[in-house]
């Protein structure tokens, strides 16, 4: 069980943004579940630096459909080039890991 689900991070400019990018991973049964919360963003970008209030969002699904997440979250994220990552998970409560592949296609 161990190894097969991810944790993709993504920030959006607001959390309007982000629940719009949440609700349809979560509709299309792409993701388990997201969360959303405010952050703090220093960043560089075109030279320059910078401080922004952003909504992160912490989504859970499988390796395999990764892709397929990132795809979306391309089509309606508002950033020129949108910070995507994945993270595998290493660890976690065997119930909570069963129902995340449970809940998605």
């Amino acid at each position: 069980m161990l190894g097969i689900y991810r944790i993709v991070c993504t920030t959006t400019k607001d959390e309007k943004k982000a629940e719009e990018i949440a609700k349809a991973l979560v509709e299309e049964k792409l993701v388990a579940c997201t969360n959303i919360f405010p952050v703090r963003s220093i960043y560089r970008w075109e030279g320059k630096i910078c401080e922004e209030t952003e909504a992160a969002i912490f989504i859970k699904t499988k390796k395999g459909l990764v892709d397929e997440v990132i795809k979306t979250i391309k089509e309606l994220h508002s950033y020129k080039v949108p910070d995507i990552i994945s993270i595998p998970i290493e660890k976690g409560y065997a119930n909570f890991l069963r129902w995340i592949g449970e809940s998605i296609k």
